[in-house]
């Protein structure tokens, strides 16, 4: 308010001041008394002399505004992360690699504790913080066996899946790997083992290459075919009208939804990681480009420790373990054979998706 008063009285004077160069001038140059030159000089020294007052005058709410933006972007820099390193960590032990969960309790932390000081009123909004949503949960997949979370929306899995590369530290009890607790490993090993695919799985702004070598930069262009190849993916990518260099979009928008999973499935294969983690891999695709999905990602789990989190029951049958999440607990456990047999939870998940649904045709009528 006060610039915009400034600038209005600035304008309001210079305005009148011209009026009376004008006025006056032009009255003086009419008697003779003043060359007309004269007052178009002065005239136009007046408009110059104007225009430098007004542009400093908002220069000051420019540094102002600049002021309170460094104070924002050095509030991000120095807001301390909830994911620490230790400083004697280690490094994650060679050879196949066991996930484990013992007794794993997490409640997500409260809005006051992630967010930056200029958004406290925001944060004392948000009372979901500090409720517990994981209660118990125990489970172990052995080097090469293939762990299956299935149930409802809600129910806790795709938390559970991000414990497992420390996105978040457990409140209580521990989520090991290889027998070593992950807050004892380094962030890179961790990294460097783990494997994920999502069901929006992002891409870059870039080319396929360039997407491929985030994986492994000094992977050749043999490699990348070959990924491509056992991602299925290799045909359509043959066909693009610059191969490699072909730029897929912000996002892979460039590309359809299977071949943008594929995709990401090739650069896992490429990255080749030790454990893989599946969030709903197959979701929102169409019957074709799901079994396209779904034959590079049985490439990819080969000979691979698997967590996989699905709704789609019949991609997780041939699943080693299969644990029933609701309500953050674990309430049922087995193959698929045994929980279908169980008359659980898991069997009215299959039915509902399997039963065949009955239907009466009604009679066809006769055309007059």
């Amino acid at each position: 308010m006060v610039q915009w008063v400034f600038v209005t009285a600035l304008t309001l004077v210079s305005a009148l001041a011209l009026a009376l160069v004008y006025g006056l001038g032009g009255f003086y140059a009419l008697r003779g008394d003043l060359d007309p030159g004269a007052v178009v000089a002065l005239a136009l020294l007046l408009t110059r002399l104007y225009a430098p007052l007004t542009a400093l005058a908002s220069a000051r709410v420019e540094v102002m505004s600049a002021l309170v933006s460094f104070e924002r972007v050095f509030e991000v820099l120095d807001l301390r992360p909830l994911i620490q390193e230790k400083t004697d960590a280690r490094e994650m032990p060679p050879g196949p690699v066991a996930v484990e969960f013992d007794d794993v309790r997490f409640a997500y932390p409260s809005a006051d504790k992630v967010s930056l000081a200029s958004l406290e009123e925001v944060a004392t909004l948000d009372t979901r913080g500090g409720v517990e949503v994981l209660h118990g949960i125990s489970f172990r997949a052995e080097p090469g066996q293939v762990v299956a979370l299935v149930g409802s929306s809600g129910a806790g899995k795709s938390t559970i899946a991000q414990l497992i590369p420390r996105l978040y530290d457990v409140d209580s009890a521990t989520v090991r790997l290889s027998g070593v607790d992950v807050r004892d490993l380094t962030t890179a090993s961790i990294r460097d083992t783990l494997g994920m695919v999502t069901q929006d799985g992002h891409l870059f702004h870039e080319s396929v290459r360039a997407n491929l070598l985030l994986a492994r930069p000094e992977a050749t262009d043999e490699e990348l075919w070959d990924a491509l190849g056992r991602a299925r993916l290799s045909d359509s990518m043959s066909t693009l009208p610059d191969g490699l260099d072909t730029v897929v979009g912000e996002r892979g928008y460039r590309l359809s939804g299977g071949e943008r999973q594929r995709l990401t499935i090739a650069r896992l294969l490429l990255a080749q990681p030790r454990v893989v983690l599946l969030d709903e891999a197959t979701a929102h695709l169409d019957s074709t480009s799901e079994a396209a999905v779904q034959a590079a990602l049985n490439e990819a789990l080969a000979g691979r420790t698997a967590v996989v989190i699905a709704h789609r029951l019949s991609t997780v049958r041939a699943a080693d373990l299969i644990l029933v999440v609701e309500d953050g607990r674990v309430v049922e456990r087995g193959t698929h054979d045994q929980l279908l047999a169980g008359g659980g939870r898991y069997e009215q998940l299959y039915r509902t998706q399997f039963a065949p649904t009955e239907r009466t045709p009604e009679p066809v009528q006769p055309v007059s």
